[in-house]
């Protein structure tokens, strides 16, 4: 009841104001509304560029892992091939040994 008395006074006030004073209101009123819409958009602008950086941020640490994980994967490569280059060696110096011993 309280509530509709307030407002009913000051629906009672504001019509009894002039011209000027209710257009200066709406102006006002207006005015609010498009900074409340500037504010809002300079919000989402923000927002959106913080989402490029974080994800151009994590693409770049993607690359950077799957540099790592190909670099890693040959030099893993590489240890292979010369382990396997290493027991084909002693293999080849084991039977010329043995070959020689059975020479002699």
């Amino acid at each position: 009841m309280k509530k509709l008395i307030v407002a009913a006074a000051a629906a009672a006030a504001l019509a009894a104001c002039s011209q000027n004073t209710q257009d200066a209101a709406a102006a006002t009123a207006n005015s609010a509304a498009a900074d409340a819409e500037r504010t809002t958009d300079n919000a989402v602008g923000d927002v959106d560029a913080a989402t490029d950086r974080a994800l151009g941020s994590a693409e770049r640490s993607l690359d950077n892992a799957g540099a790592a994980a190909a670099a890693g994967a040959d030099r893993a490569g590489d240890s292979i091939a010369n382990a396997a280059d290493d027991a084909a060696d002693a293999t080849g110096n084991a039977l010329e040994r043995a070959g020689k011993a059975i020479k002699d």
